[in-house]
């Protein structure tokens, strides 16, 4: 006798217990499930079956983003920046693009590396190198984790910086790792 198996045994054994599941994404959602909220948004961004709906997908992206999910708050900062659906507010836009890339989120990072080179292009000389060494860690981590063109950004960064400023780069992203390692407790 032959027992048919839906999964592999090593799928079962090493499965991580599920939530309940609710009747459908939208009652998550409604229920406070960020990832619910975040896969609606997602759905009306991209037009999932139907049109796109660019401020519904924004009304789900703040709810999930409001808690915590750096993913969601990538996409709001996206749509913050671009005016998609919402008013356009760099400032708003910002604020979320950095509290995901605090969070980890490779994108994020790697955007706001992109903020900071064209910052130090427009400022002040001063300023520039603030903003230099701003791009070169956030550039620096997202390549880390294998965001695609960060390697590259962080090196072009590099070229126009000293050997000293370079290690600056480095000790700023090592603090950033190291802090997000060991948060303090709050």
């Amino acid at each position: 006798m032959f027992v048919i198996m839906d999964q592999p045994w090593y799928r079962k054994l090493f499965r991580r217990p599920g939530k309940p599941q609710l009747e459908d994404p939208q009652t998550e959602a409604e229920h406070g499930d960020a990832e619910a909220q975040f896969s609606l948004g997602f759905r009306f961004a991209n037009g999932a079956g139907r049109a796109r709906d660019y401020a519904q997908a924004a009304q789900w992206y703040l709810r999930a983003a409001s808690q915590n999910h750096s993913l969601a708050q990538f996409n709001l900062a996206i749509m913050l920046a671009g005016g998609q659906g919402v008013p356009q507010d760099d400032a708003s836009a910002l604020m979320w693009m950095q509290k995901a890339a605090r969070q980890g989120d490779a994108g994020a990072q790697h955007s706001l590396g992109l903020r900071h080179r064209r910052a130090s292009f427009a400022g002040l000389p001063q300023d520039a190198l603030e903003s230099n060494l701003e791009a070169y860690k956030w550039f620096r981590l997202a390549a880390a984790q294998g965001y695609r063109d960060s390697d590259t950004e962080f090196a072009g960064v590099a070229i126009g910086m000293t050997r000293n400023q370079v290690i600056e780069g480095d000790q700023r992203a090592a603090a950033f790792t190291a802090l997000c390692a060991n948060p303090t407790p709050a």
